[in-house]
């Protein structure tokens, strides 16, 4: 979320897309929602690009959402404690964000290591 915050200002809801959390139940995908409604106190559901429009969640006007919708499309377990992610933070066609993403497991809880932009539109 921290990547391109222009992206996120005055943001309606957040959408989180886990169709291919391959490995995950609907428990932990739960737990994905709950953590991001907590942390920022805004509407989080699980949609993807296809859902949010068919819910008439898509501007028509400004040719984009009125919230943001994460993507993760890739993962790769490093180790117990590692994980290397690849996703992105989409608002419209042009106004979105690649992300790469080392998540390391410290302290009894997962944290952001290291975060590279890798594409902008």
């Amino acid at each position: 979320m921290e990547q391109d915050e222009a992206l996120s200002s005055d943001m309606e809801y957040m959408a989180i897309d886990t169709s291919n959390f391959e490995n995950a139940d609907e428990s932990d995908k739960e737990e994905v929602l709950i953590y991001f409604k907590e942390k920022y106190k805004i509407e989080v559901m699980d949609a993807t690009l296809e859902q949010l429009k068919e819910k008439g969640l898509y501007n028509s006007n400004t040719m984009g959402l009125d919230g943001v919708l994460l993507r993760v499309e890739k993962v790769d377990f490093k180790s117990n404690n590692e994980i290397f992610l690849e996703g992105s933070k989409y608002r419209s066609g042009l106004g979105a964000v690649g992300v790469e993403v080392k998540i390391h497991y410290k302290h009894n809880k997962w944290e952001s290591k290291e975060v590279k932009m890798t594409w902008i539109s």
